[in-house]
């Protein structure tokens, strides 16, 4: 793993999981939230007005218009979570194209990456590849496919059932179907299509 670089969701960000990585020698990008309480608290109190906007995108898409700013900066104060060495701030204010009330997301993120390995523009390139992967793969799970809410949460059913999402939207983006949803409507009618388009990628 030397010289891979992590990215998770705030569920991963636990101590052991930073530690077994470094010790590999690969490096992580991981979001803080409530999970880490102190982490959270010490990264939420940073000077970030003073700290500058490192990239900025402007997207519509999903009934909203959203802007992301990303800023990053090196901490000097020693973080409460080991091999950490920056930490980065998304700002998300989201407007619906339709009527409703705006809102404002930020994330923090921490990462072991050094300066002199990731700038603050590298960071946000980072960031803004995994966007990517949400905008293509997560949002179509958490919105298509209801993920977020599935009430199967114990054993490793959760982890199955998400490999069986990933695998039925990979089949689907290799059949060359750009709407998930409307893929998954035409291979409902009729209980022989799945089959037919696996088929067409096993042989």
């Amino acid at each position: 793993m030397t010289g891979v670089i992590i990215m998770a969701d705030a569920p991963h960000t636990q101590i052991e999981t930073a530690r077994w990585l470094i010790s590999r020698g690969a490096h992580y990008m991981l979001t803080v939230k409530a999970n880490q309480p102190s982490l959270y608290a010490q990264l939420a109190a940073l000077p970030w007005r003073q700290v500058t906007t490192t990239a900025r995108t402007v997207e519509r898409g999903h009934g909203r218009r959203e802007r992301r700013t990303v800023k990053a900066t090196e901490v000097r104060a020693r973080l409460l979570f080991p091999h950490a060495v920056q930490a980065v701030q998304i700002t998300r204010p989201r407007q619906p194209l339709a009527d409703g009330p705006a809102e404002t997301e930020v994330a923090n993120l921490v990462t072991s990456l050094p300066t002199h390995q990731a700038s603050p523009t590298r960071l946000a390139a980072f960031v803004r590849e995994r966007w990517l992967v949400e905008n293509r793969l997560h949002w179509v799970r958490d919105t298509t496919f209801g993920e977020d809410l599935s009430q199967v949460r114990t054993g490793n059913a959760p982890q199955v059932m998400a490999s069986l999402r990933n695998f039925a939207i990979a089949v689907l983006r290799l059949a060359g179907v750009t709407n998930i949803a409307a893929g998954i409507r035409h291979h409902a009618r009729r209980p022989e299509r799945p089959l037919e388009t696996i088929m067409k990628f096993a042989c």
